[in-house]
């Protein structure tokens, strides 16, 4: 399994309910009528326009991510944001998906939009951890991994990056411990497994 299904694996789960419960307070779009002309331009909104939830939306984006089509999945994802700005699971693909085009100042900016709507959402600090440790803000990257840890001690993809990390650092005895912590969750973690044979080998 790969780090990025790992990594929506969790966002998913983390989210699905939320989602329900969101879907529940959706009403159908409504069928046009003579009125819709009367609509002042002002007054006009994202529904005015497209007849899709935001739901529909991420759906369209998760699809066309998959095909990879990067670029179609963005602009998707930005019209569900326009319907639901408060949605912290489009944010956070929205960022995801910045950071995988490396665009990391964007991806920035959306992470911390998602964070601000759910400061204990793991999932979104592991997420900032990594990109930190990208950009070589090694400390800032830490607080995220402990900040994860502390909401979810059993998230083998966190050990990971925790072990990352501290490779990145030159802890290399820490970060093995790391690496088998993540093997004992998840033996099947191949990433996990391939960096801490290196760093026995060496």
């Amino acid at each position: 399994m790969s780090i990025f299904q790992l990594l929506m694996l969790g966002a998913s789960a983390f989210f699905a309910f939320k989602i329900y419960e969101h879907i529940q307070t959706l009403q159908d779009p409504k069928e046009s009528n003579n009125d819709t002309y009367a609509v002042d331009e002002e007054e006009k909104t994202a529904d005015t326009f497209s007849p899709f939830s935001p739901e529909a939306l991420l759906e369209k984006a998760d699809t066309a991510y998959e095909e990879g089509d990067n670029q179609k999945a963005l602009a998707l994802l930005h019209e569900a944001n326009a319907k639901d700005a408060n949605n912290e699971e489009i944010l956070f693909k929205i960022a995801y998906i910045f950071q995988k085009s490396g665009d990391n100042e964007e991806a920035l900016k959306y992470y911390k939009d998602a964070l601000s709507l759910d400061k204990k959402n793991e999932v979104i600090h592991n997420a900032l951890a990594s990109l930190f440790r990208a950009r070589g803000e090694f400390t800032s990257a830490k607080i995220h991994i402990k900040a994860s840890l502390d909401i979810d001690s059993e998230n083998p993809v966190t050990y990971y990056n925790y072990g990352n990390l501290l490779v990145d650092t030159e802890n290399k005895e820490e970060a093995k411990e790391m690496y088998t912590k993540a093997l004992e969750l998840n033996p099947d973690f191949d990433e996990a497994r391939v960096e801490l044979d290196k760093l026995n080998e060496e």
